[in-house]
């Protein structure tokens, strides 16, 4: 109770007020911030602001993974972009910001999006763009579909796609090809390999529909794409016969599989080349010929020239040259040609009789006759033809071979003759008359011969038998008629020498001159009177006709008697016939094999025999007489050697026009041309020529698809089938390259040599080509020419260069001015020819233990254009301030030609600083106090902690801590040693090393003090002394008169469950540290309200502990967690026997105190003028001793306080009770001289505590009215007396008991 009233009336006076730190704060809106990917390295990005009441100065900070894209003005919150965004890269990421006044640090996590800008152009994935199509790919179909990806998002990563160019860049190509939105490209219109190209290339490209970058409205567009396309060629077309014609001549006794002629197709899809077969589709002459698979045409039967008088003697073939295989329409490929085949005569007839009348003979089988009959009269004149008699012979052979003489033979072969005796082809047959007398009806009547046709080259004949029947005649008549012949036909008289005389006379001796009926009658007249004969139609008469003629002129007298001679009138030749050749002539023959034979077959038809008749064969003047001979009396027409047909004009096709000239010997000689066109058919007997030994040439490295030089070769054939020549690439490295071919005419073609689209030359890889390019001909048989082609391929400064690897190994340098000069070199190197080296630096980036610490190495070390790496600060190198030091350097080329990349990529040289044991140990600040609880407390468990660094590294950072001492300092300042009763244990932890302060063996809970541990921290060093540092640690007692008792109403396995709750609602309220000693159960023979309690130690940061009263208030004053505790069944502070008898004690202080009360207004009364008396008599001793100090000289110390009772000299600051607080708690060891020796260091004195641990300033708090200092006691004045009469000065300060008062005594 006593306890209470005391409580009650203190109260006021202990009341102070705390004032503590309040923690700044940043702005609501500092939670996200939007940054565009394309703001500039050092741009200022945004502000960091905060708000602080104490106005005290605020220092920002980021920290965190992705703190390094920025940097912070620490005074400012400024902050500026140290790396790029890249959106791409990282869209959000997330940094902590802080702010911190000289007390408090704040932390916050910002959120950082990254914008979206059009910094990327569009990639197309995967470049080499290749692909073949057919050629009937139908307009509208997709050719080939290509991808480009971009990067940034929306309208800036949306591809279009566009067709920059078509190479070969024609009309038809610019528009063959579009392609759409998704990258398809389709067909615009039909391809045709041979018609149009075979091979295109579209140079692609992709752009973005554009978006913001660097503040303005870009469109970002990829680098060229190049899709090359080969058209397939597709066997859409017909096969194509390589020359417009073909004839041949075969003689017509040719054998079966004689070859006739060749005839050559090719397929018209030339990237196909489909093998062609032939085949004889109609004919003239079906079965006489056929053709075989290699396009040669063979005799398949027997020739028959003579059965081709009316077709000319030709035979027509149609060829059908038809492909392998079908075409795209599922139907045969072919084409067909005329080919004239000439039956050439040979004498396989013999001549033949016929009977019938030229012209209008017919040859045929069933005029064939061998028996003739005919009629004469007896006695006829010779050469009278036998009449009736109408026989033809006939030989079809042709020229020489149809050549037949006549002549008689049989029984009466002698009294005729045969006319003509020699014919060509066919002729009339005349038997006539040679003997007249032997013709005499008076002895036979019928006469048989026999005419005998023989050919006269194979001397053939044939036989006719010829009956004449003799007519008798008035063979009695006149005479003296002689005949006479007419050896020429003079003007228009035959001959007028032909009389006849007759004995008779007078009328009978008349005689009347005429010609017989005969042949020429109509031809020839008579003079009735004279007997001339003449002729009567000049105009009638040919020799070459009919050369004789057989007239019988009969002189008649007057009697009608009359007699006959034979005339026989021979035409005498004269040369009225030009020659005449047979056939035409047109031979072909294969060039270097093939031979020419044939005879010009010509007559005459004037008299045979001479000069008019005689032939004589001649070339006329011309280029190619001089490679043939002609006989110019057989007109046998040879070839002097073989025949080559690249000699011959091309123009002319292979023909060669020889003109013949076949001329007479007769007077005018008369003469007939005739042209031989001889066909020299090319065969591929020449290798393709290149116009060069060797080629050179030179093309620049990095650049694809160029022109590397032109081949050109010809061949000397002169059909196309023979000359086309194509090129082909051999040798190393060939698959760099590719030639087409282009046919130029006249056997000339040219290959060009190029990259393809998507090759490029690189000079470093391979400087020199060398290849081989053949040129050949189609011919499966034919050879290939080579030639070497060396290709020099141009250094081009197009290589970046490159940072030798091995120069770049980290180096070690040595703090604090260890080392100087040169450390490393730097070595570059770059392939190309013409390089111009230097090494830049790009980037100095300084780190400790992996974290960035800004530019504070930056003027550390140099580079040299040479690549030398110099020291230039050596003492401002600090292991501590910066351990990694990385050099991002790179190599430039000078030389390097525009477009390419003239830097190497970015290498980092890493300069390890390598530490010296230069810093000893430090310990790290505690803001905490430790407090020991001694019945808590178990062996080997922690008290207490220490945290010590050291900023150099290794061995030379690591920290051993040890105790050096240990004291214990009671409450009444008494100092005990106490060695070995702890230990410490050494661990760490991210740098820090942590020293574990634990008891050896349990601790006397009965000390009250304060154990005081010296701790020494010693780094390790491998080399040199170690550095060491020491602190001192107070470790406070809790005794157990701190220990308070709670009260639940609830079983004590309720309690331990909530004790968590309990806990923190006890540490709500009391602000402390709740240290739960015990749970356990009430006995039930006690309980009253409570079933269990909880003992528990409160302890403040600074060591100082509540008691159940200041607990009673604390929790008391704390309703809400007041209401948690009851709720979780707090019914008792404190032991239930104590609050019972607390309860009638106070009852019992009542009465008491009111018989006390009135006690003590008598005692007071009674005393009242006692006490001032008394004070009046010391005022006077006081008054007393003043003068006394008046008359002590200036600068002497008296030995004594001049007042009484006071430490003072005079009565103007007089403190009888040295002004020293009873609020001591008695803590007398821990006083110190210096200006805090008046505030105590007990917490429970005051009942306020710093939560926060910061700094506190405790303002002490005076009521307004203070009530007057008692008079000093005379005890305590004597006492002071005392001691400064012992010391000679005060040297410490005196207590006061103010419960013991001698003023009055």
């Amino acid at each position: 109770m006593a306890r209470l009233w005391l409580s009650c009336f203190l109260l006021p006076a202990l009341v102070v007020s705390v004032a503590a730190n309040v923690a700044p704060k940043f702005l609501a809106n500092m939670t996200s911030v939007i940054l565009p990917e394309d703001l500039p390295v050092g741009a200022q990005v945004f502000w960091l602001v905060a708000e602080d009441p104490d106005n005290d100065p605020l220092t920002y900070g980021m920290s965190g993974p992705n703190a390094y894209f920025f940097t912070v003005t620490p005074n400012t919150g400024e902050v500026k972009l140290a790396s790029a965004l890249d959106y791409e890269t990282l869209y959000t990421f997330k940094v902590t910001i802080s702010v911190s006044d000289p007390y408090i640090q704040v932390q916050k996590e910002m959120q950082v999006i990254v914008e979206d800008r059009n910094d990327n152009a569009p990639v197309f994935q995967n470049t080499a763009f290749s692909t073949s199509i057919n050629e009937t790919l139908p307009v509208g179909s997709v050719v080939f579909s290509v991808l480009a990806v971009d990067k940034d998002i929306g309208p800036a990563g949306m591809v279009v796609y566009s067709i920059e160019k078509v190479i070969p860049s024609t009309g038809d190509s610019e528009h063959l090809f579009r392609i759409l939105a998704n990258g398809s490209i389709i067909l615009n219109g039909s391809l045709s390999y041979n018609n149009k190209s075979a091979f295109y290339q579209l140079e692609l490209k992709a752009c973005d529909l554009g978006g913001m970058f660097n503040n303005s409205f870009t469109i970002q567009c990829s680098l060229p794409a190049f899709l090359s396309i080969s058209v397939v060629d597709q066997p859409d077309l017909d096969p194509q016969f390589v020359r417009e014609f073909y004839s041949a001549s075969v003689a017509e006794d040719a054998a079966k599989g004689t070859s006739v002629l060749k005839v050559e197709a090719v397929d018209g899809d030339k990237g196909i080349n489909d093998p062609v077969i032939y085949s004889i589709s109609n004919s003239t002459r079906p079965g006489w010929f056929d053709i075989g698979a290699d396009g040669v045409i063979r005799v398949n039967g027997s020739l028959d020239r003579e059965q081709l008088l009316e077709e000319d003697e030709e035979v027509q073939l149609q060829v059908m040259a038809t492909e392998t295989h079908l075409n795209i329409y599922g139907q045969e490929a072919k084409v067909s040609i005329w080919v004239t085949v000439r039956v050439l005569d040979v004498n396989d007839h013999k001549p033949e009789f016929y009977n019938c009348s030229l012209p209008a003979c017919t040859f045929t089988p069933e005029e064939a006759q061998v028996n003739f009959t005919g009629y004469v009269d007896e006695h006829a004149s010779p050469r009278i033809p036998i009449d009736d008699l109408t026989m033809v012979v006939y030989d079809p052979d042709k020229g020489s071979n149809g050549t037949f003489l006549l002549s008689l033979g049989g029984p009466d072969a002698e009294a005729f003759s045969v006319s003509p005796e020699r014919a060509a082809g066919s002729a009339s047959v005349q038997v006539l008359v040679r003997v007249s007398a032997l013709v005499d009806y008076e002895r036979q009547t019928v006469m048989v011969v026999q005419v005998v046709a023989t050919d006269s080259v194979s001397q053939n004949f044939s036989i006719a038998m010829v009956t004449i029947y003799l007519r008798d005649i008035n063979d009695l008549g006149p005479t003296g008629m002689r005949p006479q012949g007419a050896g020429t036909a003079t003007g228009s008289v035959v001959t007028d020498s032909i009389h006849a005389t007759d004995p008779d006379t007078g009328a009978w001796g008349q005689i009347t001159y005429s010609l017989l009926p005969g042949n020429g009658v109509d031809l020839f007249q008579v003079d009735p009177v004279s007997g001339t004969v003449t002729v009567r139609n000049g105009e009638l008469l040919d020799r070459e006709i009919q050369a004789v003629y057989y007239l019988t002129l009969q002189a008649t007298d007057g009697g009608n008697l009359s007699s006959s001679t034979m005339l026989q009138i021979h035409l005498l030749d004269i040369n009225d016939n030009a020659p005449v050749v047979s056939g035409s002539y047109n031979i072909f023959v294969q060039e270097e094999e093939g031979n020419v034979s044939v005879t010009i077959q010509a007559h005459d038809n004037d008299e045979p025999g001479t000069n008019n008749s005689r032939l004589l064969f001649s070339l006329l003047p011309g280029p190619y007489n001089h490679n043939f001979s002609l006989d110019p009396d057989t007109g046998l027409l040879r070839n002097l050697g073989p025949l080559d047909r690249e000699a011959i004009d091309p123009a002319l096709g292979g023909r060669i026009v020889l003109t013949v000239l076949v001329s007479d010997c007769g007077e005018p000689v008369l003469s007939t041309k005739v042209n031989v066109t001889i066909t020299v058919e090319d065969i591929n007997d020449n290798l393709p020529i290149f116009n060069q030994s060797s080629y050179n040439f030179t093309v620049k490295e990095e650049d694809p698809g160029v022109l590397v030089g032109v081949v050109k070769a010809w061949d000397a054939d002169q059909t196309e089938v023979n000359n086309r020549i194509s090129f082909s690439l051999s040798g190393s490295g060939a698959n760099y390259f590719m030639i087409r071919g282009l046919v130029l005419g006249a056997g000339w073609a040219e290959g060009y040599l190029r990259l393809p689209p998507d090759v490029s030359l690189d000079y470093e890889t391979q400087p020199v080509f060398n290849l081989t390019v053949s040129a050949e001909n189609p011919d499966p048989q034919g050879g290939e020419t080579i030639v070497d082609v060396h290709v020099n391929v141009k250094d081009v400064n197009d290589n970046p260069p490159t940072l030798d690897v091995a120069s770049l190994r980290g180096i070690r340098v040595a703090e604090n001015g260890s080392q100087h000069g040169q450390v490393a070199v730097v070595v570059a190197s770059d392939v190309d020819t013409s390089a111009q080296l230097e090494i830049q630096l790009v980037n100095i980036l300084c780190t400790k233990a992996g974290v960035d610490v800004g530019s504070l190495c930056w003027g550390w070390f140099s580079v040299a254009a040479n690549g030398s790496v110099y020291i230039n600060q050596s003492e401002a190198i600090d292991y501590e301030a910066c351990d990694l030091v990385t050099l991002v350097v790179r190599a430039c080329d000078l030389a390097t030609d525009p477009g390419f990349q003239a830097y190497s990529n970015n290498g980092s040289l890493l300069i390890t600083i390598e530490d010296i044991n230069d810093n000893a140990p430090y310990f790290l600040p505690e803001d905490k106090t430790f407090v020991i609880i001694p019945e808590l407390v178990l062996p080997n468990r922690e008290v207490a902690s220490v945290r010590a660094r050291d900023d150099d590294s290794g061995n030379n950072g690591l920290i051993l801590f040890s105790i050096l001492r240990v004291d214990f300092i009671s409450k009444d300042g008494a100092t005990i040693p106490f060695p070995g009763i702890f230990w410490i244990s050494n661990s760490s932890e991210a740098g820090v090393f942590i020293g574990s302060i634990q008891p050896v063996t349990s601790l006397d809970s009965t000390l009250q003090g304060t154990y005081q541990v010296t701790v020494q921290a010693r780094d390790t060093p491998s080399v040199g002394p170690s550095l060491e540092a020491n602190t001192t640690l107070n470790l406070f007692t809790v005794d157990q008169s701190y220990r308070s008792r709670l009260q639940f109403s609830i079983p004590k396995a309720e309690v331990g469950a909530n004790r968590q709750a309990i806990n923190e609602a006890l540490t709500q309220a009391t602000r402390t540290t709740v240290y739960i000693v015990d749970i356990q159960d009430i006995d039930s023979a006690a309980r009253a309200r409570a079933h269990s309690y909880l003992d528990a130690y409160f302890v403040f940061p600074n060591g100082s502990a509540l008691t159940l009263d200041e607990l009673s208030v604390m929790i008391r004053n704390n309703q809400d967690s007041l209401m948690q505790l009851l709720q979780l069944g707090l019914v008792v502070l404190g032991s239930q026997e104590s609050q019972e008898s607390d309860l009638s004690n106070q009852l019992i202080s009542v009465i008491i105190g009111l018989g006390v009360t009135l006690l003590l207004v008598l005692v007071i009364m009674t005393t009242a003028f006692m006490c001032v008396r008394k004070s009046y008599n010391r005022k006077l001793r006081a008054m007393k001793a003043a003068k006394e100090a008046r008359k002590t000289a200036a600068g002497v110390m008296p030995s004594a306080p001049a007042i009484p009772g006071t430490n003072m000299y005079n009565n103007e600051r007089a403190n009888p009770m040295l002004n020293l607080s009873n609020k001591d708690l008695g803590l007398e060891y821990l006083s110190s001289s210096n200006d805090l020796d008046h505030v105590s260091i007990n917490s429970l004195d005051d009942n306020s505590v710093d939560v926060d641990k910061n700094s506190e300033e405790i303002k002490e708090y005076r009521p307004p009215h203070t009530p007057p200092e008692p008079d000093p006691e005379p005890l305590s004045v004597v006492l002071s007396r005392q001691q400064a009469g012992a010391s000679g000065q005060l040297e410490g300060p005196s207590y006061t008991n103010a419960g013991l008062d001698t003023t009055d005594l």
